[in-house]
């Protein structure tokens, strides 16, 4: 289960390092869910099933997507076009599906094998999780909610184009 580890660590940080070093935002979004997916395995060969779930579904999923949301909105323009079909060329893909390949054969190898818990750490139930979010270390939910919507609103006016209305001013 070590070699399973090293792996995935390598496979992160290789994805991070090309997420780091894309000038394309949505190369690098491509990288940046890879990243995510081996964080996410990584913490299934720890044993802690819940956290590589949550990994996946909240930062692969929801913030990820929210991300591209942002791009869509600040990529405005006729140069759009050119754009998405630079975004769809095969070699751009290559890379992040080699590195999702290596993970997904991890995976099948880890089911197949019967597990993969390297601890015998104390397995933490979806109902303490919540409550301790939601208890203890509400305030921080509450205001990484409110940081991501922040940034949300502000990359809307950055992207959004200006209207120019022309009023017409009569006498009355």
């Amino acid at each position: 289960m070590n070699a399973l580890f090293y792996i995935s660590a390598i496979v992160a940080v290789i994805s991070t390092l090309l997420v780091i070093t894309r000038a394309n935002a949505v190369h690098a979004l491509l990288y940046l869910i890879v990243s995510l997916l081996s964080i996410s395995l990584i913490f299934y060969l720890f044993g802690a099933p819940l956290a590589a779930i949550l990994e996946v579904i909240i930062y692969a999923g929801a913030i990820v997507v929210l991300f591209v949301f942002v791009v869509m909105m600040l990529n405005m323009g006729p140069q759009t076009l050119v754009q998405e079909q630079q975004w769809v060329r095969r070699r751009v893909w290559l890379g992040p599906s080699i590195l999702g390949a290596i993970l997904l054969a991890e995976l099948i190898y880890i089911t197949m094998a019967g597990g993969g818990h390297t601890t015998t750490a104390r397995v933490i139930g979806i109902k303490a999780v919540g409550l301790t979010l939601f208890g203890s270390y509400l305030l921080g939910v509450e205001l990484a909610s409110l940081l991501l919507l922040a940034g949300l609103i502000g990359a809307y006016h950055l992207g959004r184009r200006k209207f120019h209305r022309t009023v017409s001013r009569g006498t009355s």
